[in-house]
């Protein structure tokens, strides 16, 4: 399994979690950072201040200057079968720099080895996608990306078929006491009405954010 930012990555994506410019995105995002910054599309860099960071569940809280004009809510829990949605910055040197919008579903209920902090889905992510939100159809978070599987070696020698569309997030119920532990509020209120591709991403543009990370040489 690979987190989706090498530790050579400069780029991931975050989400506003309050009115009071706190982003929520991984800790392999912003681990070893000597220099963060969030940058909206079509907008300057503004630094971006590490508060707080759980390893163990790859979550870090930063803080910006910024302000959010939308503000989502956290879903307790998901269902498999449920359609997923993905906003964020992919490889950004090659992909549209402004965002990028996948579909998928909700494939499993547990990572890798059972893991059941984490949730599978197939929406495509890439890398720089990491600690974007993963929604509902009505623009809920249900989880934070944060990993892909990759084939084993025999896979990659032809013993096999690689896996397909085999993708992880941190569940919201982490987030959530991610974000309460460091006396962040979450947003609980639900949105109740479903949205169409267009404007579902149009929503999710308003409070995601790249998360630009300058390494020491």
């Amino acid at each position: 399994m690979a987190e989706l930012n090498t530790p050579k990555s400069s780029t991931g994506t975050g989400f506003f979690v309050s009115w009071s410019g706190y982003i929520l995105t991984n800790h392999h995002v912003v681990e070893k950072c000597k220099v963060l910054e969030a940058v909206r599309p079509g907008a300057p860099p503004v630094p971006a201040r590490l508060v707080s960071v759980d390893p163990t569940n790859d979550l870090a809280l930063l803080q910006v200057s910024l302000r959010t004009r939308e503000l989502p809510a956290f879903v307790p829990r998901a269902r498999i079968g449920q359609s997923v949605f993905i906003y964020g910055f992919p490889l950004t040197q090659r992909l549209a720099s402004t965002g990028n919008f996948t579909t998928g579903a909700v494939s499993g209920m547990a990572g890798v080895g059972d893991d059941t902090s984490r949730l599978q889905f197939s929406a495509p992510v890439q890398p720089g996608n990491s600690g974007g939100p993963v929604l509902d159809q009505n623009g809920n978070v249900m989880a934070v990306v944060v990993s892909v599987l990759l084939p084993t070696q025999d896979e990659k020698s032809g013993q096999g078929p690689p896996p397909q569309n085999a993708n992880f997030a941190i569940k919201s119920s982490a987030a959530i006491t991610f974000l309460e532990a460091n006396g962040v509020e979450p947003n609980m209120k639900l949105r109740s009405t479903p949205l169409e591709g267009p404007a579902l991403a149009d929503l999710a543009r308003e409070f995601t954010v790249r998360i630009e990370c300058d390494l020491p040489h």
